[in-house]
């Protein structure tokens, strides 16, 4: 029995550590990575309740930098699994959701200080082999932001439950926050370890039971979450995880009375797919499911005639690059005025011929291999595509090899369309194109820019007249629900910056702050009135 009103630790964002070379970090991190490298392989089961489950169905796990290399398999199962996933979680729903909120918060408080200290190397390393992130990128994601993401979320689910309402005299009203009642399906992306502890993590604080579908080529560092989570002291059934093909699980979850909610990253496409199948069966369900979605992006950087060259190509170098591309956050068009063009242009194409490329095993690589064949096999048509056409030439990189790993070269494309192909879809690779627009139409190219894309995730302004950049941030109003002013448009940092978009980029809830996780409860408004009366006449009744 709960008898006293606490107040969470207030969290501060995780130091970023620097992996310089001589560094005790960077000698712990190479080790750890070195030794999971040359490890047996291992087998990663599902898990469901308090079992373990193997299938006779192993898929193997490869470092895309080193796709002959054997990490380990996964077992991967069908729609029987799911069900057993749902019906555990179902299970262990009422003894958590009745747990008192503190605990929970103590659960994930230890989940951070579990990371930050034992777990770090082995995340961050994992995250290396299986994302080929390197050393910055996985620190920077594995580690840092889930740490975060724990200490934060504790102090948002805080932030959440002390809002309450007023009380006239004789009464008093209160607001109580339920989680949801049924399940919430997880479904997450490959490209932030972070992001796919989170999209479970966070609606489990709330008290919520949760069925967790990651993304088959990240299950290597899912496995290690997994981990976390039970040294943490996170019940059995509360998170489960399964691997099971999308139409499988779809098929059973979607189907399912006690569907409560979905925490989506992951394509619009699919995003648009799932909403369907929901709205069509929502005579199903128990209640109206929560849906939740993070997804795709076609991020921008516009420079004004007032722009610092240096800054803004900067600016396209790491933002485009970083993690060869593949954040959902990562610049992929620019917009840069003639004036300033050439000297843009001219550093851009200096810093990205510097760059190294390999595996993250070297720390000096700033980029290393995008995630799968598939996704390698697209990206290189669209660079296939651009090297056929009259309007567009690279300048940088166009160069691709997946004999050893799925290598492209980092390419930046100069077009003379502002609707060429490359800049209005989608590739989510190493694959910047940039359009030099008359450096005096500058309300003009907000108009193009704002009409270019469905998508409005991050965006970046770049000037040093604040006329322009007032301008820019009013035209640009509903294009970006992140948005820069002088700095790239990727980073978001939680507790700072809230992340997400909306159009066509997900429905806004904004990780990294209290209001994705209203998402997750469903609020009881209780009124006690202290001496009720005894007649029904009101005085105007005389």
């Amino acid at each position: 029995m709960s008898n006293g009103v606490y107040t969470a630790p207030y969290p501060a964002n995780e130091p970023v550590k620097g992996y310089a070379p001589g560094s005790e970090e960077k000698d712990s991190l190479l080790a750890k990575y070195k030794e999971m490298y040359n490890q047996e392989p291992i087998e990663v089961p599902m898990y469901i309740g308090s079992e373990e489950v193997t299938t006779n169905d192993k898929r193997k796990m490869s470092p895309p930098h080193d796709h002959t290399h054997n990490l380990g398999s996964y077992n991967f199962g069908t729609k029987e699994h799911v069900a057993k996933a749902i019906d555990a979680a179902l299970a262990a729903k009422s003894e958590w959701a009745n747990m008192p909120w503190e605990h929970r918060a103590s659960i994930f408080l230890k989940a951070a200080d579990l990371l930050e200290g034992p777990f770090r190397d082995e995340l961050n390393a994992a995250t290396m082999l299986a994302q080929s992130k390197n050393a910055m990128q996985a620190e920077i994601d594995a580690a840092c932001e889930l740490i975060d993401f724990f200490r934060f979320n504790v102090a948002f689910m805080q932030q959440v439950y002390e809002d309450q309402p007023e009380s006239n005299p004789g009464m008093w009203n209160r607001l109580e926050y339920r989680p949801l009642e049924g399940f919430v399906f997880a479904i997450t992306p490959f490209n932030f370890t972070s992001i796919a502890a989170n999209l479970c993590a966070a609606p489990a604080m709330m008290g919520n039971v949760v069925v967790w579908k990651p993304a088959a080529t990240q299950i290597y560092s899912a496995h290690v979450l997994m981990k976390i989570f039970k040294a943490a002291g996170v019940p059995d059934g509360v998170i489960n995880m399964v691997y099971v093909g999308g139409a499988d699980s779809g098929e059973v979850v979607f189907n399912h009375p006690e569907f409560a909610g979905l925490h989506f990253t992951g394509s619009t496409g699919v995003f648009k797919s799932l909403w369907k199948t929901i709205g069509a069966n929502i005579d199903i369900y128990k209640s109206y499911p929560r849906v939740v979605g993070e997804t795709g992006g076609k991020d921008f950087i516009i420079a004004h005639k007032s722009s610092i060259p240096a800054q803004v190509a900067t600016a396209i170098s790491r933002g485009a690059f970083e993690f060869q591309g593949q954040k959902c956050s990562a610049a992929s068009r620019a917009y840069i005025p003639s004036n300033i063009s050439a000297e843009i242009l001219e550093v851009v194409k200096e810093q990205v011929d510097s760059f190294k490329m390999g595996s993250p095993e070297d720390f000096g690589n700033f980029v290393n291999a995008v995630i799968s064949e598939q996704s390698f096999d697209k990206i290189a048509s669209f660079i296939d595509y651009t090297k056929e056409r009259d309007d567009a030439t690279i300048i940088c990189g166009g160069n691709y090899d997946k004999s050893k790993g799925y290598f492209i070269e980092p390419t930046v494309i100069v077009t003379t369309d502002s609707s060429f192909k490359t800049m209005c879809e989608e590739i989510f690779g190493p694959v910047m194109t940039i359009y030099v627009y008359d450096e005096n139409k500058w309300d003009e190219t907000l108009d193009i820019l704002d009409k270019t894309s469905d998508y409005a995730l991050t965006g970046a302004i770049f000037s040093q007249d604040r006329y322009a950049i007032v301008s820019g941030m009013k035209k640009l109003e509903n294009a970006a629900g992140n948005f820069y002013i002088n700095d790239k448009p990727t980073g978001a940092v939680v507790g700072q910056q809230p992340f997400g978009g909306a159009r066509g980029s997900g429905t806004n809830d904004k990780a990294g702050s209290y209001l994705n996780l209203v998402r997750w409860v469903s609020p009881r408004t209780i009124k006690e009135t202290f001496v009720p009366p005894m007649d029904y006449k009101y005085p105007f009744l005389g």
